[in-house]
């Protein structure tokens, strides 16, 4: 399944939402768990999620703005 970065980044801005400071947390948690269990699409998917979670709180990334590069 493809997924876009405007869905990942609503994605990352609903977890910052719903749990706050904890988000990032959780999605390295999230990733941690999947490798080592080995499931490496799944490990850099809540990588990902980690990331833009962190720029959404520290940076103010704008969810359904999504990235913008520079």
């Amino acid at each position: 399944m493809t997924v876009s970065a405007q869905f990942l980044c609503r994605m990352a801005g609903d977890l910052a939402e719903e749990h706050g400071e904890l988000a990032v947390d959780i999605a390295r948690r999230a990733f941690r768990d999947r490798n080592v269990e080995g499931d490496d699409r799944r490990a850099e998917f809540w990588y990902l999620i980690s990331v833009l979670v962190d720029d959404v709180q520290r940076y103010g990334l704008d969810p359904e703005g999504g990235p913008v590069l520079h």
